[in-house]
């Protein structure tokens, strides 16, 4: 009765105005229902996200109501209201309910289809990659955040590594990754052997490096930055042994996008010494 109460009561506070349609009484709850107080930015309307709310009422599960609207997420959630007839009782239903959800500050586009006493919405984040035009920038932040776990020694699962020096960039390796991320963001297989049977150091060995004493391939697929494709790594303990491994001092590192892959990012980094 309390919590019934109180919603009652900042419905009755909330100015008209602010619930004047949908979208409004959505960003309502999400910055005043929710939380009074919270400093939230108010969710953007999107075009592709009403496309998604109504393929959600027409019974589409909501990864396949993001992809009928055309609309690639980050990070997406659903609501589906039955009864809720005006403005003010979706806020409401939302203040009571749903405030995880609608206050939730990495969302920030909405789209909602109505019909008679139901509404459906979706609220999601646009899937942002990272951009081709600035490939030797996101490297060199791997470069340096794998650099960094070199310089101060790590487990690795039950291993555990001393600290190693630097491992330095060399255009050959960077190649080689970059064809590697290519193929498998074209064929959408995630995989160390390539499409046409190669491995790692026979892509090392086509890319130009030369002779070589040792070569190691780290892989991921859909990180969407260099922190989280290298925390990835340093995670696994597979991965994290080839960062680690002192025998190893050149890399390259390369990523490749296809946004109609799932995945949607594709990321290589071999390593090797002459």
């Amino acid at each position: 009765m309390r919590a019934a109460l109180l919603i009652g009561a900042l419905l009755a506070a909330a100015p008209r105005a602010a619930l004047a349609d949908l979208q409004d009484a959505v960003n309502w709850a999400r910055t005043h229902g929710c939380a009074a107080g919270a400093t939230r930015a108010p969710l953007r309307d999107s075009s592709a996200l009403r496309q998604a709310a109504l393929a959600l009422s027409r019974g589409h599960p909501l990864r396949a109501a993001l992809d009928a609207g055309g609309y690639r997420a980050a990070q997406s959630a659903a609501v589906h209201l039955s009864g809720a007839v005006g403005d003010a009782q979706v806020a409401r239903a939302l203040s009571a309910g749903y405030c995880a959800t609608v206050a939730d500050p990495h969302l920030s586009e909405f789209g909602a289809a109505r019909r008679g006493e139901q509404v459906w919405m979706v609220m999601a984040a646009p899937l942002v990659v990272p951009s081709l035009k600035d490939a030797t920038g996101v490297s060199r932040q791997i470069l340096n955040l794998v650099n960094a776990a070199r310089a101060g020694g790590r487990r690795c699962g039950g291993r555990y590594f001393a600290p190693a020096g630097p491992l330095v960039f060399n255009p050959a390796l960077a190649g080689a990754a970059l064809a590697h991320s290519r193929e498998m963001a074209q064929y959408g297989e995630f995989a160390h052997r390539g499409h046409d049977g190669s491995t790692p150091a026979v892509r090392v060995e086509r890319a130009g490096y030369g002779r070589y004493r040792v070569v190691g391939e780290n892989i991921a697929a859909g990180a969407l930055t260099p922190g989280e494709v290298t925390q990835g790594w340093l995670l696994s303990p597979a991965h994290c042994e080839n960062i680690m491994d002192p025998r190893f001092v050149e890399t390259g590192i390369a990523f490749a996008v296809n946004l109609s892959d799932r995945e949607a990012v594709y990321w290589t980094q071999d390593f090797a010494a002459p």
